[in-house]
């Protein structure tokens, strides 16, 4: 089973927590719908497309609104150190969280501890994933390495590398401008320790790299108008999610999931004017081409 923990563009959206399920373009929890645009709502999309190949079951989501204020961000970490450590949401079928994916939540040193404290008291350890503010948290606090998997892109991976800021609005400039030198910000980011075990580097060539260096890098069906679509980021950590979610290794679940996202965006045929819900109808076809060729040893992309 997957967990999902993020937060909606919506003030007024209140806390829930439970089985999540896509219809048309709306995901659809505790009696309430979220239009998929980008987010967390897409990343959750991805994951239910792409389990529909895998077959798994339905993603166990954590979610609140908060527009970046924090105000809801605090609620849903407060509620995650009273929940994460007790029984599982489906014990009764006897499997916990295979994986767990932190997505956007308001950076909070103090309470993203207090998670973590509560994810080492669970019975079995879910593969731990990180992407957007609680990955900022998890560098911030200085417990990166505890993490199995983190998902940034360029500008974020600068912030990882930079040891000296606190904050990514401090990042500093030299750094931030290194957008050709994504191998170099990785070996940076491990050398402080503020990489997790493995790294999933989204942009025009997506990279995958360990503490060791790069593991491979992807570049196939280059589409330029995806850079101009929001949330393709959100649906390649879904993806990795999924994948990881069936007990594949971290790496390899990287790999597969940049071929799949990259696939997936050039089946849409996208323009300027597509919309991530049209890349992600796309997943389970590429995803299950994707798996087709990997069963047959050929590679998409570049292996180190």
């Amino acid at each position: 089973m997957i967990g999902v923990v993020g937060t909606v563009p919506d003030p007024d959206f209140p806390l829930v927590a439970g089985e999540t399920s896509l219809k048309d373009d709306s995901i659809y929890i505790q009696g309430r719908n979220i239009p998929v645009n980008r987010g967390t709502p897409a990343l959750l999309a991805a994951v239910i497309r792409a389990g529909e190949v895998l077959g798994q079951p339905a993603p166990f989501s954590y979610l609140v609104g908060d527009i970046g204020l924090g105000d809801g961000s605090r609620r849903l970490y407060e509620y995650l150190t009273r929940h994460l450590g007790q029984s599982d949401p489906r014990s009764k079928s006897g499997r916990g969280f295979q994986a767990i994916t932190f997505h956007y939540l308001q950076p909070d040193v103090d309470w993203h501890n207090r998670v973590l404290f509560a994810v080492e008291e669970m019975e079995r350890r879910p593969v731990l994933i990180a992407d957007a503010g609680f990955m900022y948290a998890a560098k911030m606090s200085g417990q990166s390495p505890k993490y199995d998997l983190f998902t940034p892109d360029i500008g974020e991976l600068a912030f990882l590398a930079d040891e000296e800021a606190p904050h990514p609005f401090y990042t500093r400039g030299f750094i931030l401008h290194e957008e050709n030198r994504a191998p170099d910000l990785i070996a940076r980011a491990y050398k402080h320790k503020n990489a997790a075990r493995c790294l999933l580097v989204k942009g025009k060539q997506d990279y995958v790299a360990d503490q060791k260096g790069i593991i491979a890098t992807v570049d196939i069906c280059v589409e330029e108008s995806m850079e101009a679509i929001g949330g393709t980021g959100d649906t390649l950590t879904g993806i990795v999610t999924a994948l990881i979610g069936t007990g594949m290794e971290v790496a390899k679940a990287a790999i597969i999931a940049a071929r799949v996202n990259r696939l997936a965006g050039s089946y849409a045929k996208p323009t300027p004017a597509t919309q991530v819900m049209d890349i992600i109808q796309h997943i389970p076809t590429a995803l299950a081409k994707i798996l087709s060729k990997n069963g047959k040893g050929e590679l998409w992309g570049k292996q180190s």
